[in-house]
């Protein structure tokens, strides 16, 4: 017998969810957009000032590394060159790639999004010399990470990622053991190929190029795969000439070639460059678990959301996605945000991509308040608390939640709504202008 829908129950949540029922989706999506606007009309030359310290401090660690890097393999060459590569991406390539500075910085020949690090090998050693391909990376998480956040289709969860992992049937101990190898490896072995993968995908797809039967679009594509299965998308040997094989020869072998020379100056041989190579090598390592802590662990995690279908930018459902499947850690003073590459304002980024890193600094307190204010989990916390939780997902030991279905339903359908009053607004507003016109 069917029940009469005014006498139909709720659906049954589990207790983390229980916020859900009270929530007022409507005056959240209003609060957030509010915020969004003041923050973008309130940047300006503060707004540099801060990029510039924050250039004048990555460089700073890129000049103490490389003036010691010869002088022995030991710790200031190593943590000055690591924090110099991971800052200079997580920070300064990070934002700017995102356009935060499109509107607020006077030198529109650079800082930019369609001008920083992109238009051939040069711009790249310039601006942003690492694993990824710029571009690529410019596809693969401002585009696909950012607009897919949680979603299958989302190229960084972490949950789907490491499937693989995550259901091989060994000890959990074992598994722990591969985790040194994998944090000190995953921007080549596993991040450059991807992000080229969602490249050569987007190309494939603008052109309507169809994909090969078998191949699942959002299946990660890592070194391990080219070398042992392949990929449609690329040959081994793209890869590494277009996007690894530069960064690979010129950071690692060329860019120390001077301390030959210098070396036979001073009568020490091939010692100065041997140590710098290996100094290199070592940051590399460091710098890698670095991102790892502080990339990775944004978005994984028992209390973490997860989502089944898309939903439109900027709407009701894309400002609650990114809270609710974002975390923050511990925010402040600029060495901490510097630390962490200005990543433990997660929240704030997901919701306005495009703003400056002080924009982030000076929303957290408010973003907080308003999900205080509607009552949306609002996850904070120690950053190494993030890598036990993200860990476990990895693993297999833990699992992410998934939102109520019938509420992302729900939340969708008020999204389209809404949508579709917009456009019947300017519609109206289109048409009354029209008669204007025809009546003068």
């Amino acid at each position: 017998m069917c029940v009469p829908q005014n006498q139909r129950s709720e659906p049954k949540l589990a207790k983390c969810d229980q916020w859900v029922k009270d929530f007022d989706f409507d005056a959240f999506t209003a609060d957030m957009k509010q915020l969004g606007d003041e923050l973008e009309k309130n940047q300006g030359p503060a707004d540099v000032a801060h990029l510039n310290k924050m250039v004048m401090w990555s460089n700073i660690c890129g000049i103490v590394g490389m003036l010691t890097m010869g002088l022995g393999v030991h710790i200031v060459p190593i943590v000055a060159l690591s924090t110099f590569t991971f800052t200079r991406w997580t920070m300064i390539a990070h934002h700017t790639c995102h356009g935060g500075y499109d509107k607020c910085h006077p030198n529109k020949s650079r800082w930019n999004r369609f001008k920083f690090a992109i238009g051939g090998l040069w711009n790249r050693m310039c601006d942003w010399f690492d694993w990824m391909m710029p571009e690529a990376w410019n596809v693969e998480h401002n585009n696909r990470h950012h607009y897919c956040l949680s979603e299958l289709e989302d190229p960084d969860l972490v949950e789907n990622n490491l499937k693989e992992m995550r259901e091989l049937n060994i000890p959990t101990f074992m598994k722990w053991l591969v985790l040194p190898i994998v944090t000190s490896t995953w921007k080549w072995y596993y991040y450059a190929p991807n992000t080229y993968k969602e490249l050569k995908l987007a190309r494939w797809r603008k052109a309507g190029k169809k994909i090969p039967e078998g191949v699942v679009p959002s299946d990660a594509v890592t070194v391990r795969s080219l070398l042992f299965g392949g990929t449609p998308f690329y040959s081994f040997w793209e890869f590494f000439s277009i996007v690894i094989g530069p960064y690979l020869i010129i950071h690692f072998f060329l860019f120390p070639l001077p301390l030959l020379a210098i070396g036979e100056y001073m009568g020490t041989g091939h010692a100065m460059y041997m140590s710098a190579v290996k100094n290199l090598f070592f940051a590399e390592l460091l710098t890698n678990v670095h991102g790892f802590v502080a990339i990775v662990t944004n978005h994984a995690g028992d209390d973490m959301y997860r989502f089944r279908d898309g939903c439109r930018p900027y709407s009701g459902s894309f400002y609650l996605r990114q809270v609710l499947a974002s975390v923050d850690f511990w925010t402040g003073s600029d060495i901490n945000d510097f630390m962490h590459g200005y990543l433990n304002y997660q929240i704030e980024h997901h919701l306005w991509p495009s703003l400056s890193m002080l924009s982030y600094k000076r929303s957290q307190p408010l973003v907080k308040a308003i999900c205080k204010k509607h009552g949306v989990p609002y996850v904070q916390e120690n950053v190494f608390k993030r890598v036990k939780k993200t860990i476990d997902i990895m693993t297999g030991s833990s699992s992410m939640r998934w939102f109520p279905a019938d509420y992302e339903k729900k939340f969708l359908e008020r999204d389209a709504i809404v949508e579709a009053a917009k456009k019947n607004k300017k519609s109206v507003l289109l048409s009354d202008k029209c008669m204007e016109a025809i009546q003068e």
